[in-house]
Order: C-alpha cells, then structure tokens, then sequence
C-alpha cells in the first residue's frame, strides 16, 4: 500500500480547503477520538465553533477472532457519547481524520441523529476505495486517497512510525 507521510504544512492547506465548503453555522461539533482531535481543533478555531463534544467508539470486529472485518453490522461499543439532551435539535459538525471504511463516522452520525440533532460529517481524507458505505460519503473532505496517510501528529508512535517519516 502507498504511503504518505504528512507535515504540518501540508494539514495546513487540507483545513484551508475545507473550511470555504462548510456552509451555515454550525450549533456544536462532534470530534471523534482519537484521529478527529487535532483536525476538530483546527476546525473549530477556524469556523470559530465553541461549543466541543468527543464521541468514542470501538468496534468488536476489530479484535481478531471475534467478528469478520467485513461486518458492518456488529454493535459498536461507545466508550464516550454526549448525552441525548446535548444533541437534541443541533446542528452537529462530526469531525474524523480520515474515512477509511466509514463506520466511525456513519455510526455516530447515526446516533446523533436518532437523538434528534442534526449531523454533517467532515473528514480530511476520504478513501471511497475501502469504504462499507457505497454510495455514501462524508459531507465533506479535503482530499480523496487509497494511501495510507501518516499525519504529523502521529509521526512519534514508535521507531516503525519514524521509519515510515524516512522511507515514505
């Protein structure tokens, strides 16, 4: 798989991209951890939204021998999700760094919806390719890709994170 490796300039110039397509003003925003946390601060800074939320969420089918990775339909398990009341009637800006299969975003998008809120997803790359989702895509993104993106944030995971940095 093609890997790319991204600085801080080049993150830069995705949330430029970006914030001119985000039409309206939006009640709150939902960043989902850990990958939307840098891109929901810069966004929310940008778009100037003040009003933060964190969404957490783990899927079984990622932990070998229980489900096939294929399965989109296994029950999340969400770790941290606003309460109903904080969703109810907002329009919800749902932020993640990359929409890889789409079952992050999708299922919170979901669940903000069925509490009655209002839910536009944004990511900074959108893989198509690798999706569960055809025919769905996230409300915006920056850039569409099949490689795997290594963000600046990320760069200091371990000695293989620093090999990729040199490599890529």
């Amino acid at each position: 798989m093609r890997r790319e490796v991204l600085t801080w300039s080049d993150v830069d110039k995705l949330i430029d991209y970006l914030v001119p397509q985000i039409q309206g003003r939006f009640d709150s925003m939902m960043i989902i951890t850990r990958g939307g946390i840098v891109p929901g601060g810069l966004l929310a800074e940008a778009l100037n939204i003040t009003y933060l939320l964190t969404a957490s969420i783990r899927f079984p089918a990622d932990f070998p021998g229980m489900f096939s990775p294929q399965d989109k339909y296994v029950i999340p398990e969400f770790i941290q999700f606003p309460d109903d009341e904080l969703i109810e009637g907002r329009r919800i800006l749902v932020v993640d760094d990359v929409w890889t299969r789409g079952r992050n975003v999708v299922t919170v998008c979901n669940r903000i919806d069925a509490a009655g809120g209002t839910p536009e997803s944004c990511v900074l790359h959108y893989k198509p390719a690798s999706s569960l989702y055809p025919g769905h895509a996230p409300t915006y993104y920056a850039a569409v890709t099949d490689a795997y993106i290594v963000y600046p944030w990320e760069l200091d995971r371990g000695p293989s994170a620093m090999r990729l940095m040199w490599e890529g």
